[in-house]
């Protein structure tokens, strides 16, 4: 079996990400790289993984570039995006990058576009019938008289950035208002979402080539900080696991991981409220409960399509805490 090189890109801080993939290799008995990407010079990855590459931004025309020369100097086999800004820039990408052997772990580009935009993903579950929250623009809650408080989200935000509960019709005219004024509406446009009752569940899945969901692991987020999972249990609840299995598989052109958030009444209503289509930061979690999508992953560029696997530990908590790396502080300009 050879030995894949991998690449992380805009590692930043997924530390354990990078730890899920040494291990499979680990178990495997490969020998190869874990190397990363990231616009800047302090990110933690960058001394922890077996190479770090300094790129241009993800918005910069040379990025892309950069990127493609890493992969073919490094030999990369497998090219990981982490953050929700670089996907649409590698789906379209990624025929060209898998003719010079870069496999990107990414779905197609009609599910990056369905899961980039929270008004795409609505109109897309609401058009297949899942559940999910009532969501509008500020003025059209304020038109219909919405009750509040109600939740405020950038369309195209991630990792929780701009989030807000709307407590007072003032806000949401504050908020209609902003929206009216922007250059660019449809680019910078809030929207705004009921609140979900319940319990937050996020439910890590994995599609392989041939469109099948073949795991899908519910955690219950106990706590998140900075959009991130900070204490977690996983939690085999057959119907989370259904809907995830559906929806992930009504997705068109989904491969790989992806990560479906939602909330739980305490009368067993779910309403979906986004899905992305990468490694979410809880992953982790899924992981060390045995759910390695990592190793599909690997088998999957090595030509081997994973089958069904639901053999993963229940009822398995993650606490995380803060580590820190000490280095002279040149390293760091």
């Amino acid at each position: 079996m050879d030995s894949p090189n991998i690449l992380l890109s805009s590692g930043g801080r997924r530390i354990g990400l990078l730890q899920c993939f040494r291990d499979s290799l680990r178990r495997r008995r490969q020998h190869a790289e874990v190397s990363m990407t990231d616009a800047g010079t302090t990110a933690p990855l960058a001394f922890v993984a077996d190479r770090a590459h300094r790129v241009p931004r993800v918005g910069d025309p040379g990025y892309l570039a950069a990127v493609k020369k890493i992969c073919v100097e490094s030999s990369i086999r497998l090219l990981v995006p982490t953050i929700d800004t670089e996907l649409p820039v590698y789906a379209p990408a990624s025929a060209e990058l898998c003719s010079t052997g870069t496999t990107v772990a990414i779905s197609g580009p009609d599910t990056v576009t369905i899961c980039g935009d929270k008004v795409a993903t609505h109109e897309w579950l609401t058009a297949n019938g899942f559940p999910t929250v009532q969501q509008t623009t500020p003025a059209g809650a304020l038109a219909a008289g919405w009750r509040l408080p109600l939740i405020a989200k950038p369309r195209n935000g991630s990792a929780s950035l701009g989030v807000r509960k709307i407590e007072t019709r003032l806000e949401l005219r504050a908020l209609e208002e902003r929206a009216g004024s922007a250059a660019d509406p449809a680019k910078d446009m809030t929207i705004v979402q009921e609140i979900a009752e319940g319990k937050e569940f996020t439910i890590n899945v994995y599609v392989n080539r041939a469109g099948r969901c073949i795991c899908a692991v519910p955690h219950w987020r106990m706590e998140t900080r900075g959009g991130e999972v900070s204490k977690g249990v996983t939690v085999k609840d057959a119907p989370l696991i259904a809907l995830a299995r559906q929806v992930a598989e009504s997705l068109p052109g989904a491969w790989g991981p992806l990560n479906i958030q939602c909330f739980r009444s305490p009368a067993g209503a779910v309403k979906i409220i986004e899905i992305n289509a990468r490694f979410g930061g809880g992953y982790p979690l899924a992981h060390y409960a045995g759910a390695r999508f990592t190793d599909w992953l690997l088998d999957e560029i090595a030509g081997t399509i994973p089958a069904e696997f639901d053999d993963w530990t229940d009822d398995l908590g993650m606490l995380r805490y803060d580590e820190a790396i000490y280095l002279p502080g040149s390293q760091l300009r």
